[in-house]
This record gives structure tokens, sequence and C-alpha cells, in this order.
């Protein structure tokens, strides 16, 4: 595999987007389309695709969301369908046994292998995604914090089912209050993480948040953010959820954790709620999810911000390859 050596992105300049005509990609050889659960990024994805194939490229999607991974949860997590994967290739989905233990380092190296494989044999990768730490992971060279200690993390969610989230998110804060008032006591993941972290002194102040995102690529790459307004985006995710739950949603969490669905397949939004059967809870999750997506998406300098407000991917996708 060739190492690619990492570059500030020649669409940006002094981290805001450079003036750049309709439809530029040639010269450009990574797409990266990332925004909020819901928003419609396969879509546009697709229409894409087509018209790279139209004038002779051979586009393929690689995702960049954690969850995607795992075999078992496609309709859970938003996988392309077979028909939508007969029409665009994607890699990295639905790779992962449901019982495994999946980390951003093991995905880093394999997103890595993908895109830069993709690129000696002449494709064009879309990376496609909504995890921001997956999406750096892709497209960007990663410095990880260590993982915990031998048990550490079965102790502390095993702590955690026990005593509930909220009193170990209270322990945190007595220990590190700047750590803690950035995770919802409600988040038993990002809780148990951060307390992990605080016992190998490996715990600094939370990061920024466009700490997330970086403009030193390891290969020149269009970074397109997607946004939509917030009304027309929930309404989205109400209808996402529920054609999930008619295609059968329920059904795959059910079976998931009958088999013992690993801590990280568990991260998966609805899988808790779908366990319990409240579709309203998975909903308001979701939207909550989204929320700070979006929170997070509009204040990344260096990439270019593209509203679906009341659009059609088709339309986007002309603006953006032209």
């Amino acid at each position: 595999m060739n190492r690619a050596v990492p570059c500030r992105n020649p669409l940006t300049r002094g981290g805001r987007r450079a003036p750049t005509p309709a439809g530029i990609l040639r010269g450009v050889p990574v797409l990266a389309l990332f925004g909020p659960t819901g928003i419609g990024k396969t879509a546009l994805a697709l229409e894409v695709a087509d018209r790279l194939r139209a004038r002779g490229e051979r586009p393929v999607a690689v995702s960049a969301d954690a969850l995607q991974v795992y075999r078992g949860l496609e309709t859970l997590t938003g996988v392309a369908s077979p028909a939508e994967q007969e029409r665009l290739e994607h890699r990295l989905v639905a790779f992962v046994d449901v019982r495994e233990t999946f980390s951003v380092a093991r995905y880093a190296a394999l997103a890595h292998a993908e895109i830069d494989a993709l690129l000696d044999a002449g494709a064009t990768p879309i990376v496609v995604g909504g995890t921001g730490l997956y999406l750096r992971a892709a497209l960007a060279e990663l410095e990880l914090r260590p993982p915990p200690a031998p048990g550490v993390r079965e102790r502390l969610m095993a702590d955690a089912a026990a005593r509930g989230t909220e009193v170990l998110h209270a322990e945190l804060a007595a220990r590190a209050p700047a750590a803690a008032a950035g995770i919802d006591p409600r988040d038993r993941h990002r809780v148990v993480r951060a307390l992990e972290l605080e016992a190998q002194g490996a715990l600094a102040s939370p990061p920024e948040d466009n700490r997330l995102w970086t403009a030193d690529t390891r290969r020149p790459t269009r970074l397109v953010a997607l946004t939509m307004q917030r009304a027309e985006l929930h309404a989205r995710i109400d209808a996402r959820v529920e054609a999930m739950v008619a295609a059968g949603a329920a059904r795959e969490v059910a079976a998931a954790d009958a088999a013992g669905a690993s801590p990280t397949a568990r991260k998966a939004l609805g899988f808790d709620e779908l366990l319990a059967g409240d579709v309203e809870a998975m909903k308001t999750r979701t939207r909550r999810y989204a929320r700070r997506q979006l929170t997070w998406l509009r204040k990344l300098p260096g990439v270019e911000h593209v509203d679906l407000t009341g659009r059609r991917a088709a339309d986007v996708a002309a603006e953006l390859v032209g």
C-alpha cells in the first residue's frame, strides 16, 4: 500500500472554502459527503455516482459509520439496501459479527486501505457518513487514546447497570468536572469511556467540536457537509424510524440481543429503545443525536456546507458534480 502524505485540503484557503466552479471533482480524487442521521446521504451519494459514471468515472462508496459495520443490524443502522448497493458499491458495511467489539483504530486501518486501493485502481471513493470520529479516521491520520485495561470496561458497565449511569456521571464530575460537563449523564458509553480514561490519567479536557475534524487529509479531498433546517430533518427522522420498524428493525435488535451483541454494537441508535418496545423514545433519541451532529457540522472550518432543505438529491448532485 502506498503511504499517503497528509496534505492541506487544496479546496480551502486559510480555513475557509476557496471559490470553485460548480461541479469540480477532477484533480480532487476523494469526495466526502457527511451529515446527520436521516438527512439523505445515501440518496445523494447515489445521484452523485450516476453523474460520475456518466462521465466515465468509477465511483465506490466507503462508509464512515461506527455502527453500519455490523452484520445483522443493516435495517437499524441504515445500511444501503441491496438495490442501492447494486447501483453504487458500498465498502465497509455489514462485515463485522454483531458479537464483536469494534474500534475506530481498526476502522482507520481498513478505511485507509480501501481508499488507497480504490485510488490506485483509478476509482473515485465517495466517503459517506455521519460519525465525526470515523470520518476523520477515514480521511486523516488519527491520534488515538489508549484502550482500557482488561476487565475495566466490563466492571464499569456492570456498575452503571446496577447503580445507574447518572451516579457514575456524578462520580466523574467529582473527579473531572470539565470532562463531565460535556457528557450527557444518561450516555452510558461516554460516561464509562471517560471513567476509563480518568483511571489511566489520559482524560484531558474535552476537545473543541472541530477537533474531530481537520483540513489536513491524507489524500486531496472535497469535503461536503450536509445540513437541513431542523423541522424538516426531524420529520424525515420520524418517517425513517417508522420505516425501519416496518422493515423489521425490532426483529434485528431482538436477534442481536439474543446472540450476545457486543457493547459497541449496542450503541446503535434505537437498539435499547426497540429492545424495550419504545419507538417514540427511539425517535426522540435520534432527533437529539441529529441536533448534536448539525451543531458540530455547522462549526467546522474548511468544508463546503450544502443545505438540503426542500431540495431533491438529483438537483444537489447536479450542482456538486455538474
